[in-house]
């Protein structure tokens, strides 16, 4: 069975106590939950790593690109937090190691502070999924699995 990758960065930890009215009452250990239910659906095995630590998400990335060439792995969910408006080396990851990513945020990133409102990620990535709250997650699994035929 091949897989998906759902990474998240710095911060995410917090979901559920962190700025609920922007970022809901849903925990990490909810949104894990309804990825791997999403991907059951799909008949696709889901994998869910959260790290405060760009270097981590870097190697993580890494090791995707080399599933994704051995045919184990489908693509990567990421939802950098605030490393998406700060990474030149989280773009240069994805790109470098030619990761199928779609990018996501629970926020609409657009409809806040103006430093939000550039992602270095974005055009490393496939597809962005933006401001559907946690069920943007489920939905970037559909769009990986209904981009990889």
């Amino acid at each position: 069975m091949k897989k998906i990758l759902v990474l998240n960065g710095p911060n995410l930890n917090l979901l559920g106590t962190r700025e609920p009215a922007q970022y809901g009452h849903e925990t990490l250990a909810d949104v894990e939950r309804m990825c791997k239910e999403a991907g059951h659906k799909l008949g696709v095995a889901v994998e869910c790593r959260q790290s405060n630590h760009e270097g981590q998400l870097i190697d993580w990335i890494h090791e995707a690109g080399q599933e994704i060439a051995a045919g184990k792995m489908i693509g990567v969910v990421m939802n950098p937090g605030a490393y998406t408006h700060t990474s030149i080396a989280l773009h240069d990851a994805v790109k470098g190691a030619n990761v199928t990513l779609i990018e996501l945020h629970i926020s609409n990133v657009h409809a806040r502070e103006e430093f939000r409102h550039h992602s270095y990620i974005s055009p490393a990535a496939r597809g962005i999924i933006v401001g559907l709250g946690v069920k943007g997650y489920p939905l970037a699994i559909e769009a990986l699995v209904g981009l990889s035929g």
